[in-house]
């Protein structure tokens, strides 16, 4: 465990696209780097606590505002509206600012190189997406919403299935979901183990009794305590494997 971290926003990329990174001091050896994506809620605070508490685990830790380009200096919850009216970030554009917050990473002095992804809700989904076009060494889908089956009519999220994309993944993934959850449901996750299984993807995956969508979000009802504490214990034992600590 890190005794000491630095957290601040800073600007990545040509287009300096806005981020909040932590990132562990006064540590020996090289750093690995963990990319959170937000949830559609946005680039929060529940997010960046996310973020600090990588960084408290050995792992430098950024969390690209991905609405940034549609809501610049507006609220969370301001930009999360805007952007649901929209329809939601293109996948393309999702990839861009992934990459762009992985070679951040990877440009620290002390980084180890190894950099993961993980994201809630769809942002499971988009770490799912980033790893069939992006570098990464581990990638960790928390109840990744509509990766197989598109949204029912009238939901405000115009995405797509990335079901023919699944061949492409280029690292290890974690699933984390819950029993009770209808996006993604039970059903879908078995088929989700099903085509990774069918293209010889290393997929690790693991549903809780009792939790639905949102378990890890401790600002919100959906909060599972017994489900959170053990899918994190589950994330650091993945990045331990696949990235170092």
């Amino acid at each position: 465990m890190a005794d000491a971290m630095r957290a601040e926003t800073v600007f990545i990329g040509e287009e300096k696209i806005q981020a909040y990174q932590a990132w562990p001091v006064d540590t020996a050896g090289p750093v690995p780097g963990v990319v959170v994506i937000h949830h559609l809620p946005g680039y929060d605070d529940a997010t960046k606590e996310m973020v600090r508490k990588f960084a408290a685990n050995g792992y430098a830790a950024i969390c690209p505002n991905l609405f940034w380009r549609e809501a610049p200096g507006a609220s969370p919850d301001d930009a999360s509206a805007f952007v649901r009216g929209q329809g939601g970030i293109a996948d393309e554009q999702i990839i861009t600012d992934v990459a762009t917050a992985a070679a951040a990473l990877r440009g620290l002095d002390n980084a180890s190189g190894k950099v993961g992804v993980i994201g809630h809700c769809s942002g499971g989904r988009q770490a799912l997406l980033v790893t069939t076009a992006v570098d990464l060494d581990a990638a960790v889908d928390c109840y990744g919403a509509f990766a197989l089956e598109p949204p029912p009519t009238g939901f405000p999220l115009r995405v797509t299935s990335i079901q023919d994309r699944l061949a492409d993944v280029r690292c290890p993934v974690l699933g984390l979901f819950g029993d009770d959850d209808k996006y993604p449901a039970p059903a879908e996750v078995a088929r989700l183990a099903e085509l990774m299984a069918e293209h010889g993807k290393p997929f690790e995956h693991h549903s809780y009794e009792g939790a639905g969508h949102g378990f890890f979000a401790v600002d919100r009802p959906s909060y599972r305590p017994l489900a959170a504490v053990d899918g994190w214990q589950r994330i650091f034992a993945f990045y331990a494997e696949h990235l170092g600590s």
